[in-house]
């Protein structure tokens, strides 16, 4: 079962595929600047992820890491181990030896202005990759998939499992009369993603929570109240912990739900959970826990019934985009974008393409994931890539 909503915004995207970007004022806004004459196998494409401890940017950095490479550029791919001092270090290295674009998914969007500024000196063009680069007008094209859209899937998921929402996602007739409680999430504040997920999510809740359908018994509904800091499992799990205990235990009150942002924050929650003997799995009586990424070992605990939901963002369509788009400016063109108003970094609106994203169910991983080769079924059961 895919998601109407995710086939609408298939189709407005495709609607928009052909506006052209207007940039963000970096090295690649100028005519001609980005290689133009020279060959792909004598340019080089610095390529700075995050971190090699969350499985999606291992993922990530594979894929633009071979693309780039299938077009003839040479790679360089570092990882900063989440240490934002390593990151600067990295990027400051591929300017001072003079790479010809960069693709950057940044620890903290924020952190980053002075190598930015570096490389709209040196007339490097700059790719943001999925965390959005801010407070500098020296990017120059930004690759993201839609981010309020996910928040507000994440948010559908969680009605979904509680029974408010039926197979359609439309207001379920047999929808559970008493008041459900629900505990929310969000990610880290110094990634600009987690504001989107947040007011996307937020944006589908609060309306039910305004009603009376939901309720959140710990009374932490801001952002700043529920963010985890660098999307940390340990630090979810932490919080979920301190939230039984505090809410929970010893009290009327059951929890129906987790609003979880992210595959490795809705494994914390779940560890919590399980060990307040809350259940094994949602038939035994297991609050409904989201998430986002379809790592694969949500995915496992998705098909054993564990885990609700995960929000599917096909990183290799991302990749393919990042691609394309140091492409362009390094053959002296601009890329192609689908959004030219939505992603203001603080300093300029960033011209960006969106991806599409879907809905990860127990009842439609295998069409998804296995048939589209993401997964095969044996990683699937065992958890493991």
């Amino acid at each position: 079962m895919q998601n109407r909503s995710m086939k609408m915004l298939g189709a407005s995207a495709a609607l928009v595929l052909g506006l052209t970007a207007c940039s963000g004022g970096g090295a690649g806004s100028d005519e001609g600047d980005g290689g133009g004459d020279a060959a792909p196998e004598d340019m080089t494409v610095g390529v700075a992820m995050p971190t090699q401890t969350y499985e999606r940017w291992l993922n990530d950095g594979a894929s633009v890491e071979e693309g780039l490479e299938e077009l003839g550029y040479t790679a360089d791919l570092q990882f900063a181990d989440d240490d934002i001092p390593t990151q600067q270090q990295q990027i400051d290295q591929m300017i001072t030896q003079e790479y010809d674009a960069l693709i950057i998914a940044s620890i903290d969007g924020s952190a980053l202005t002075s190598q930015l500024d570096a490389a709209a000196a040196a007339d490097i063009p700059v790719i943001s990759y999925d965390r959005l680069l801010t407070n500098s007008e020296n990017v120059d094209f930004y690759v993201t998939f839609d981010n309020f859209a996910v928040g507000q899937e994440q948010a559908r998921a969680l009605l979904y499992g509680l029974g408010v929402l039926d197979e359609n996602f439309e207001e379920a007739e047999d929808a559970p009369e008493e008041t459900l409680n629900v505990e929310l999430f969000a990610g880290s504040l110094d990634d600009n993603n987690a504001r989107f997920f947040w007011d996307g999510a937020m944006d589908i809740l609060e309306p039910y929570i305004e009603d009376g359908t939901l309720a959140v018994p710990s009374g932490q509904t801001t952002i700043e109240q529920a963010a985890t800091q660098r999307w940390e499992q340990e630090t979810a799990q932490e919080r979920m912990e301190n939230l039984i205990t505090s809410d929970y235990r010893g009290s009327d009150a059951e929890l129906d739900g987790v609003l979880s942002p992210a595959d490795p924050l809705s494994r914390g929650i779940i560890n919590a959970l399980r060990s307040a003997g809350m259940g094994d799995d949602i038939e035994s009586g297991l609050p409904i826990v989201t998430g986002q990424d379809a790592e694969i070992a949500s995915v496992s605990l998705i098909a054993e019934g564990v885990q609700h939901s995960t929000i599917f963002k096909d990183t290799r369509n991302l990749a393919d985009e990042a691609v394309n788009a140091a492409d362009a400016f390094l053959n002296g063109e601009e890329p192609e974008a689908n959004d030219t108003e939505s992603y203001d970094n603080g300093s300029a609106v960033i011209p960006s393409y969106l991806l599409p994203v879907e809905m990860i169910l127990e009842e439609n991983y295998e069409e998804i994931l296995v048939e589209s080769d993401f997964y095969t079924e044996e990683q699937v059961e065992s958890g493991q890539q």
